[in-house]
């Protein structure tokens, strides 16, 4: 089945085809550079994947040789300077554009893989820490540039990073600037696998298929929140109190009495659940704290 109401992008490519939305970067002539514009159409197409119940699973890929190339440079030496390139005070904190997306996905109620394609490095690798699997080209390279570039992370990698590699491997990367390779990747484990080029889209697919095609969308959506909002939990009772709750909630719902059905007869489970319609309600499962 294929959605025939599919949102239409100037910087992306989005498709929803049996349950995978596949969201393309594609300024294929920039390397897929992050700009403005590709910021605000990121998180309307994560608004996109949430609201729609056809969608099952997420994958994030680039157009082209490369994933991301990090931010359009083209502004020169004001690229980062907000004053100078939006005619504000100096005293004006503007919300970082990579955060915003970073944390959009943080809120996805839908499972993300990355398959990166080719090169991505700065917003082009942070803005992959908060999707939940990353699969790797064997021509993609990664680089945390900051310091080469004069800045620091960004897009809330301060949070993400150290927390899927850990703050050894994070602050190497960051205090060095270098880009390295997929291989390099994988040993400290930025990414799940790495696969000839022409392979990685289908090893990507192969496992949102298998997302799709097995698991209960609330499960998955409920399951997704609460390992990401536990990684920064001071105490597992805070896990306690939210698995306890999340436990009797599904246990009386139509989706598990389904997967009990389904597993005791020895056929697919059909579960009638939806996550527009059927999150429970004791958890602010898209809450945000105030940026100020």
């Amino acid at each position: 089945m294929t959605d025939t109401a599919q949102p239409s992008f100037e910087t992306l490519r989005y498709a929803v085809e049996d349950g995978i939305a596949t969201i393309t970067l594609h300024r294929p002539e920039k390397l897929n550079a992050f700009t403005a514009t590709m910021m605000q159409e990121l998180i309307a197409a994560f608004d996109a994947t949430d609201a729609d119940d056809a969608v099952r699973c997420v994958i994030v890929t680039g157009s082209g040789r490369a994933f991301c190339a990090g931010a359009d440079l083209s502004s020169g030496g004001e690229t980062f300077d907000y004053a100078k390139r939006l005619g504000t005070s100096e005293e004006t904190v503007h919300r970082d554009g990579g955060g915003r997306v970073a944390l959009r996905i943080f809120r996805s109620l839908k499972p993300v893989i990355a398959a990166v394609n080719g090169p991505a490095v700065g917003i082009g690798v942070t803005m992959q820490l908060p999707m939940d699997i990353r699969l790797a080209s064997s021509d993609a390279k990664f680089g945390f540039v900051f310091g080469r570039r004069g800045i620091t992370p960004e897009a809330a990698s301060s949070w993400f990073l150290s927390r899927v590699v850990g703050i050894s491997s994070a602050l190497e990367w960051c205090y060095t600037g270098r880009v390295f390779t997929a291989d390099e990747a994988l040993a400290r484990g930025l990414v799940r696998s790495v696969h000839a080029p022409g392979d990685l889209l289908g090893a990507a697919t192969a496992l949102a298929r298998e997302i799709a095609d097995n698991t209960a969308p609330v499960s998955a959506a409920i399951s997704r929140q609460m390992i990401w909002r536990m990684a920064g939990a001071s105490h597992p009772m805070e896990a306690h109190r939210l698995d306890s709750r999340a436990i009797q909630s599904r246990g009386r719902s139509a989706d598990a009495a389904e997967g009990v059905s389904a597993f005791l007869e020895k056929r697919p489970a059909a579960f009638p659940n939806r996550v527009s319609t059927d999150m429970p309600d004791f958890f602010d499962w898209q809450s945000e704290p105030p940026f100020a």
